[in-house]
């Protein structure tokens, strides 16, 4: 099983979030430990090679785990933020985008 690691941030958005998103966050990254895919995704190839999208949806909104588990030494979690709009904002994606190039 492969070791999650939190870039920046990450690990304190997550845990700002309330506490049914934070529970189902914290489920959908052990799917990704045990190389199974979360249960609502979508891939960001506009941010990077292998980052993906974990989607969580409650009543208090929209919220979002961006990571990257192609690389063999652990998973990263790049970003972790609640969604305001529909479209991702530009200042969450550069920001996925600078944790990731400073990862590689």
């Amino acid at each position: 099983m492969k070791p999650i690691v939190f870039l920046g941030d990450s690990r304190e958005r997550i845990r700002d979030f309330p506490e049914r998103v934070r529970r189902q966050a914290g489920m959908e990254l052990r799917q990704v430990q045990f190389g199974l895919a979360p249960s609502d995704w979508k891939p960001m190839t506009s941010v990077g090679p292998g980052v993906r999208e974990i989607r969580i949806r409650d009543a208090k909104g929209a919220f979002r785990v961006m990571y990257v588990a192609t690389l063999a030494e652990a998973i990263y979690v790049l970003h972790a933020f609640q969604k305001k709009t529909r479209a991702t904002s530009r200042r969450d994606l550069e920001l996925v985008a600078l944790r990731l190039a400073l990862l590689k």
